[in-house]
């Protein structure tokens, strides 16, 4: 039998029943507080998927109807200093542009101007895009403030962008052969990289298939381009949450630059916008340019073969600089970028990049790394040891 409770106790048991009672809505939203600063990322996965089905809504059509218009005659490009402050080799190739096409104008974006660009253009007098003017303002890394600016400019402005290093060889009437009609193209690009064997590759798989973004020329307002540099800003976004770092202190390798705002994230975004283009959604895939022969229109977007734009690589059959299929040169000697930007290096067998997309040298460096990896380290630090001096 159970004794009976003393009024005291009944009291006591009252009063911490109140107490509770007035208490536990708070630890209850303390603790939901709690699960959603540390689960934010997985909370916003719907609201993220809803934005994104808005933006792609968005890239259906253009900012302004292209029908009827023709790709500005304007001559883009950017660097470290104004024309009057070039070295000669700079000097030299960007003199090639107003030279061999006399109808168009030309300008150079500085470091000293091209924040006020972006701010005038993307702020509340243009596009009144302050998310994308903070963006740009925060970042520190310079080839990815060099990438987002050429798309930046192209989406405003529309023309032609080609980097500083860019000679060019041919009129720019040369770029979109006479078949087809000049109003019909949005957008002019062209194949730098088709060695689509290696898309199994661990380090060259997602480089093996891309257009060129050296040199390209568009209509302003295009969705492609808008496409891109939200894709981009997408992607600084996850990558600060992910490394735990704000955008200004993010630090990148050679890689993520290529995938993340480089040849790979420009190929990616073309080919998302000629698929949303296309009748029926039917996906567009590297398949329709492998081989390129001569150049194909998709959708508003010319896409030239390799030689136009990419010619004298040795590799992706890329032809040479003396036929008449090449358009520009490009030199190289503003690309020292990844030299800032670690890729992987090998110890004993340096990078698998200098075999320049040849079968046989990929092939003997990935069979040289794995035995590599068989070998004790005592076996390893011997054939350091032995390694001729670079």
């Amino acid at each position: 039998m159970t004794p009976a409770s003393s009024p005291i106790t009944s009291h006591f048991r009252g009063k911490l029943t109140t107490q509770v009672r007035r208490v536990l809505p708070v630890y209850i939203l303390l603790i939901v507080v709690f699960l959603l600063l540390t689960n934010v990322h997985f909370v916003t996965a719907p609201i993220r998927a809803a934005h994104k089905y808005k933006r792609e809504l968005k890239y259906q059509k253009p900012l302004i109807s292209t029908q009827g218009t023709v790709i500005p005659r304007k001559i883009w490009q950017t660097w470290k200093t104004n024309p009057l402050s070039f070295e000669q080799r700079d000097s030299d190739t960007a003199k090639t542009w107003p030279a061999k096409n006399p109808g168009y104008q030309y300008e150079v974006l500085t470091d000293d101007n091209a924040v006020e660009y972006v701010r005038w253009h993307y702020g509340p007098r243009g596009f009144n895009r302050p998310d994308i003017v903070k963006l740009y303002e925060e970042l520190n890394i310079t080839i990815v403030k060099a990438d987002l600016l050429r798309y930046l400019v192209i989406y405003a402005e529309g023309g032609v962008y080609a980097d500083i290093d860019v000679e060019c060889l041919r009129p720019i009437s040369r770029f979109i052969p006479e078949r087809y009609n000049e109003e019909e193209v949005d957008m002019i690009i062209g194949v730098e990289i088709d060695e689509p064997a290696f898309a199994e590759h661990p380090i060259l798989g997602s480089k093996c298939k891309s257009f060129c973004q050296w040199t390209f020329a568009a209509k302003p307002g295009l969705p492609v381009m808008m496409r891109l540099i939200e894709n981009i800003q997408e992607w600084l976004d996850d990558l600060s949450h992910r490394k735990g770092v704000p955008i200004s202190k993010l630090q990148l390798d050679f890689n993520e630059v290529i995938s993340g705002t480089g040849p790979s994230a420009f190929t990616e975004a073309v080919l998302q916008q000629m698929t949303a283009q296309n009748p029926g959604r039917k996906p567009v895939t590297w398949d329709w340019f492998h081989n390129l022969a001569e150049s194909r229109l998709v959708n508003g977007i010319l896409v030239l073969n390799v030689e136009a734009f990419a010619a004298g690589q040795g590799h992706s059959d890329s032809g040479n600089h003396d036929s008449r299929g090449a358009l520009i040169k490009h030199h190289y000697h503003a690309s020292g970028w990844p030299t800032l930007h670690p890729r992987l290096n090998h110890p004993m067998y340096g990078e698998v990049e200098k075999c320049n997309w040849k079968p046989e040298c990929v092939a003997e460096w990935d069979k040289n790394v794995a035995e590599w990896d068989t070998f004790s380290k005592e076996e390893q630090d011997k054939r350091l040891a032995t390694k001729p001096k670079d």
